[in-house]
């Protein structure tokens, strides 16, 4: 017994060792969707549940899904490092985590996201130099594609600040104004509702931006790198089996792409952030 007892003991530092490690690999990944899609937390964790599946499966741990709801929860948590992954919308929260709280760039998104100058059917403006002087309609002033627009139409030669701009609360809204011509011209997101369907009822996208990175991946800095790799090569095989394509269309994106760290580094310039 006295030697069975001393065996057990010895191995109680092995023992606390792999439970350490164990608890060790309980990871988070945080999701936002930014203002957009009303989901609740239960909802979230069913629709990305499969992404961090993926994540944990490339790097032999156990991923769960947190929703962080408000902004300043998300970046709070990034803040802290609470966050092992976070996969958000809008970028510009990736990237201030990417410049502020040490995190890795993993992947961003397919299609990229652009800004889209749109007018209605029966405008008689031909090209984004004739909205000089126009009334202008866009998301509210501190949202990230009102940001987006301003930043695109000042590399265009357009200074918003000496333009006739107003700003809305909802990107649907600016669809509204211009349907009731309480506007000419308005700014919205390639992959809101609204820019979905404009083209397809009649409506004309005068100009489109330059694309940048949309709902990218990022990682905390203790992610290894030889980790990063794996989860790249697990996201960019997605749309290689039925699952990975059913995982893909429940998140609502075509693919994952992994060489857009430079221009996710160069964002919060651009937007001058």
């Amino acid at each position: 017994m006295k030697h069975i007892l001393m065996a057990l003991m010895l191995g109680l530092p092995v023992l606390w060792s792999g439970a350490v490690h164990a608890q060790a690999q309980q990871l988070v990944l945080a999701v936002s969707e930014g203002t957009s899609g009303g989901l609740d937390h239960a909802q979230v964790i069913t629709k990305y549940q499969g992404l961090a599946e993926v994540i944990g499966r490339a790097i032999k741990a156990k991923v769960s899904v947190v929703f962080a709801r408000e902004f300043t929860q998300l970046e709070e948590g990034m803040q802290t490092g609470r966050f092992d992954f976070v996969i958000a919308r809008p970028s510009d929260y990736p990237a201030r985590g990417m410049r502020d709280y040490g995190y890795s760039y993993v992947a961003s998104t397919k299609p990229d996201g652009q800004c889209f100058i749109i007018v209605p059917k029966d405008s008689t403006l031909k090209s984004l130099s004739e909205i000089k002087g126009k009334r202008i309609v866009l998301p509210e002033q501190v949202a990230y594609m009102s940001r987006f627009c301003a930043a695109e139409l000042r590399d265009q030669g357009i200074q918003l600040d000496k333009e006739r701009v107003q700003f809305v609360r909802e990107q649907a809204a600016v669809g509204f104004y211009l349907d009731n011509k309480f506007a000419d011209v308005g700014g919205v997101a390639s992959y809101s509702g609204l820019a979905r369907k404009w083209e397809k009822d009649g409506n004309r996208v005068l100009h489109k931006s330059i694309a940048q990175p949309y709902f990218p991946l990022i990682a905390n800095k203790k992610i290894r790198p030889e980790q990063l790799k794996a989860i790249q090569a697990e996201l960019l095989a997605l749309p290689d089996t039925e699952a990975g394509k059913e995982l893909l269309k429940r998140i609502g994106v075509e693919r994952f792409d992994t060489s857009s760290e430079l221009r996710m580094r160069e964002l919060l310039k651009w937007l001058n952030l």
